[in-house]
């Protein structure tokens, strides 16, 4: 099964490496990229190049993400994260756009999601998605 992977992840992984070293989300992040596992959407892949400073950190992460292909997105997609988005407000649950985005990629796709953000457990209370546990 592909995995979205958050952009917690990435971050961690790619921005902050010295500190994830010993991470389990890293191994497991490992392991989904070996395994060709990986799905990255085009909203996290901004979210993880934005706010780099040096340009040749910013170019270099930007050439390793290439190999990663942007998930293909379409209106059902978007349709059905602002479904997401009133559900969980509705319910007292706040969450980014792109949160949600992902959310309606992984249910639309039956992927899962992995990530260090704890509003993806609360998003769990209200609507159908999976993540990877570690």
């Amino acid at each position: 099964m592909k995995v979205i992977v958050d952009t917690s992840v990435w971050s961690l992984a790619l921005r902050r490496a010295s500190k994830a070293d010993d991470s389990p989300y890293i191994a497991l992040f490992h392991e989904l990229i070996t395994d060709g596992r990986v799905a990255l959407l085009g909203a996290v892949r901004q979210e993880v190049l934005c706010g780099i400073r040096h340009a040749n950190q910013y170019n270099r992460l930007k050439n390793y993400l290439r190999a990663f292909p942007n998930l293909d997105l379409d209106i059902e997609d978007y349709e059905l994260a602002s479904e997401f988005y009133n559900t969980c407000r509705h319910n007292g649950i706040q969450g980014a756009n792109t949160d949600f985005l992902i959310c309606a990629a992984t249910v639309r796709r039956n992927f899962s999601i992995l990530t260090t953000d704890n509003d993806f457990n609360n998003f769990s209370q209200h609507i159908p998605i999976t993540l990877v546990e570690y």
